[in-house]
């Protein structure tokens, strides 16, 4: 039988006061404020505005401090806060080729034009505990930085685009469905799997990417370009005739070099997987593009075996928000569901109890 919960107004109250004493810890440390959040855990700020889907370095970390840095309950709580906000306009498409980068890397080309950028990465770190972070006041290392004059950084793929070595991607210029106010419907368009995909798991999306490379997606990719920088956003107001800048959002985008494919009226070809985040946010849009490539099978004419190829299955799970909320609403009350159970394997025990005296009655009997 299903039994009210007693009391329940007041332990509310109660575990309301324990998370904020939880997430204060010792009043003996000065309290983490969130400028220093904003401006000192900016990979995690990234992670959140990306999978949150709102552009804001300061309710981002305003979101992980509410949270206590539990990063799945901030996006939840941007997701939130987002929907509350109004509406008035589109962006024009980003212009992410005339990007002020402060980081861009292929490994297809040693050479290129505009040189590689190596940029801030954890790539040539020791992965060493440092232990002098430890103390306190600690300043940047005393090094100054050569300044060198900026050079033009042509997309690596659009050299192979020209060569007539890479599949080009056509523009269709129809509208783009908005998944947050339209929902999914099966089979979709890359424009769908594309939002999905940029507001996906991180961790789910680098295990799916990670399948792809071990077998599990007929993938052998190659990081053709990756790019991290600043980017200006533009709008068309419909008073105005002409474009106008917003201002400069930090983005990470990363163009993947996947296969060849072609036919007996098609030449051989590469082609591209593509991911797209907000911030310094380099891993989720590495396995974002290898993904979103996984996911162009079907249109490419290959064979769908692989779980990185199902889009239902890829689409349908790889939401964080979504998934915590599923797995987390286990721990409300399923008083009269697990009664119901019980009952029924009880029921089940009593059967298989008679019917196993009624055999050895048999058995004494004969």
């Amino acid at each position: 039988m299903y039994v009210a919960v007693k009391g329940g107004e007041k332990a509310i109250d109660h575990a309301h006061y324990l998370l904020a004493k939880k997430r204060r810890g010792s009043t003996d440390i000065p309290e983490l404020e969130v400028a220093q959040i904003r401006e000192q855990m900016s990979l995690a700020v990234a992670r959140v505005m990306t999978e949150g889907s709102l552009y804001d370095e300061e309710l981002a970390a305003l979101a992980i401090k509410q949270s206590a840095g539990d990063l799945l309950e901030a996006i939840f709580l941007l997701r939130a806060y987002r929907t509350t906000l109004p509406r008035f306009t589109e962006s024009v498409p980003l212009q992410t080729s005339e990007m002020q980068m402060e980081r861009r890397i292929s490994a297809t080309y040693k050479d290129l034009p505009g040189g590689q950028l190596l940029g801030p990465t954890f790539d040539y770190t020791h992965r060493l505990l440092d232990f002098t972070l430890l103390a306190e006041g600690q300043d940047l290392p005393g090094q100054s930085l050569e300044a060198s004059p900026a050079e033009p950084c042509p997309r690596v793929l659009e050299l192979l685009e020209k060569e007539g070595l890479m599949r080009v991607e056509k523009n269709t210029r129809t509208p783009v469905p908005d998944i947050t106010r339209e929902p999914l419907d099966f089979p979709t368009n890359r424009t769908q799997r594309l939002q999905a995909l940029a507001r996906g798991d991180e961790g789910f999306m680098m295990a799916l990417a990670y399948s792809t490379q071990r077998g599990y997606g007929r993938n052998h990719p190659f990081a053709g370009e990756i790019r991290i920088g600043f980017t200006e956003v533009w709008i068309e107001p419909e008073e105005l005739d002409f474009a106008v800048p917003l201002g400069d959002i930090e983005v990470t985008e990363c163009e993947m070099v996947t296969q060849f494919i072609g036919s007996k009226t098609e030449p051989a070809q590469f082609t591209r997987g593509y991911g797209l985040a907000f911030g310094y946010n380099e891993r989720k849009a590495m396995s974002m593009a290898l993904v979103d490539r996984a996911l162009c099978a079907g249109e490419l004419g290959e064979e769908i075996i692989s779980p990185a190829q199902q889009e239902e299955f890829v689409l349908m799970h790889c939401d964080n928000v979504e998934a915590a909320g599923f797995v987390s609403h286990l721990k409300l009350p399923h008083y009269v569901d697990f009664q119901s159970e019980l009952e029924l394997i009880r029921k089940m025990h009593a059967q298989d109890e008679q019917i196993s005296e009624e055999y050895s009655i048999q058995e004494k009997q004969a």
